[in-house]
Formats: C-alpha cells, structure tokens, sequence
C-alpha cells in the first residue's frame, strides 16, 4: 500500500503538522488502522480509499479513532492530486464521522469545506487551568469536541508549559488557548494565535489543527468583526491556517509538502480485515 508523509498548513517542508496518509484499495478493520497510526506515531494517520463519487476517509491519532481532522484531510486531498488518483481540476470529496467533506484546489493552496464548531461560554471544568499554568482566562467555551480557553495576549499564549497529565484527566478531546495576535503578527495579516493540546487523545501538542479552527475562526470572527480571519498557531513547527467563516461551514485555506513516499509492507489491510488478525 502506498503511504505518504505530508506536512500541511505549510509550503516548506519540516513545518506545519504532518500526517501519514495511506491509500487504500478498500476498507479495513479499525484494529488494524490503530496499529499502523501507533507506528507512524503522528498526531493523526488517515486512511483513504474510492468509494462511488467520493473517498472514504477515517482518521487515527496514536491512541484513538477521531471524528474531525483538518490537516490530515488536507494532506489526503493533496496526496489524492499529487498520486494522480484524482484530477487536479476535480475536488476530493470525503465521506467521514463529521459527514462530507471536501477540498478543492485554489492557486497553489487548497481550501476545505468543514462544519463550523461553534463554541459556547462554560465554567473551566476541575482541573483545566491548573493544567495550563493558572492563566487568569478572558473567557472559556466548549463544543462537541474541545474546550477553548481565550487570554490575554499572545505572549501568554506562546510561554504555556502544561501539565499534560493533569490535563489529560479533564473529559475533553483537546484545549485550544488562543489570543489576539500581537502587533508583529497583525502587520503581516494575522489575526489570531493558538495552540492546541491533547493528551486525552495521546497528542500532548498539535503542531497546527484544522478542525479547531472550525471554533477558532466563528470565536474570532465574532470579536474582530470579520469573517475572513487568518490564524498562526505557535507551536514549535508553526502553521498558518486562513478561515472563512460561512453560518454553518467554515472554509480552512493551507498548503502541503509531501516529504516521504513509501509503501507499509507486512499484514495488509485486506489479510486484517478477513481474518481479524491484527
């Protein structure tokens, strides 16, 4: 099976957030895609393969199954094009746990059509801002998913050191902490910054996360007063993530560098999903 490691919301390589993406014939036991995510050991693997007009795609951390993932579509849209198993001039369409999906080419980038995950105001559950440091928080919300914490400037965000076994016990997928971006950042169009931590799902820091922005963006463009934002989330790697805020849909714009073409030999997926065997 052909496997591909690519680094999206990026357009230079060893930066933005990298996923294995795997292109399949078919499906195949979820077993089976738990351990090759385990031995990838990225924040998230996906899984791909045609199904009628669209591509089935499910994704994996080193842990767990998750429902939404931002940069490993992005990274499955572009190995669709660069593999040369879609027409550049087509969208990929994916069908997954958050529904349809799909990515379509704009210039040199490509843009994702995801729901908006919009956020509402909570009490900081027991334990989360002693995980993060105590920060004194501007406000804290939650969706289906995350628990967004905003504060007061962007060096806060960027100096956080949390515990991430503390925060691994609060009933969350992930915190994102996010601020208005600092002055240097604003001059060259950014509008926020974030990070986005994980340790329930065995990702203690995402390098740059897609489907928080499905949050971030509606959170911010709400506050600014925009619905076109631009966002850097300051993790060691970095990224860059546009958002277009649309009611009910977010549009996540980014780029991708594919870094390592292979193929992931042993047990197939095909033997997997016939026997049981993992």
């Amino acid at each position: 099976m052909r496997v591909l490691q690519i680094d999206a919301f990026t357009d230079e390589p060893f930066a933005g957030n990298p996923a294995a993406v795997c292109l399949l014939d078919g499906p195949a036991e979820p077993d089976w895609m738990q351990d090759v995510a385990r031995e990838m050991n990225l924040s998230e693997t996906a899984f791909l393969y045609p199904r009628q007009q669209a591509f089935a795609l499910r994704w994996f951390t080193p842990a767990v199954e998750v429902e939404l993932c931002g940069h490993a579509t992005l990274a499955s849209a572009h190995a669709l094009w660069e593999e040369g198993r879609l027409d550049s001039r087509e969208s990929a369409l994916f069908d997954t746990l958050s529904g349809r999906l799909a990515a379509t080419r704009r210039g040199d980038g490509i843009e994702l059509d995801f729901p908006a995950e919009y956020a509402e105001a909570c009490e900081p559950p027991p334990g989360l801002l002693e995980s993060l440091g105590r920060v004194t928080p501007v406000a804290v919300a939650r969706n289906r998913f995350d628990i967004l914490v905003e504060v007061a400037d962007e060096d806060t965000v960027r100096s956080l050191q949390p515990d991430f076994q503390l925060m691994g016990s609060v009933a969350v997928r992930g915190v994102m902490v996010t601020a208005r971006a600092g002055n240097q950042l604003v001059a060259s169009g950014v509008d926020f910054v974030s990070r986005f931590f994980a340790p329930a799902v065995g990702v203690n820091e995402d390098p740059v996360t897609g489907s928080a922005h499905c949050c971030l963006g509606p959170w911010w463009a709400r506050r600014l007063g925009t619905d076109d934002l631009l966002g850097r989330q300051v993790s060691d790697r970095g990224g860059t993530v546009g958002v277009r805020v649309r009611s009910d849909r977010v549009l996540l714009a980014g780029r991708a560098v594919t870094v390592l073409r292979g193929e992931l030999v042993g047990q197939s997926a095909s033997k997997a999903g016939s026997n049981g065997q993992r």
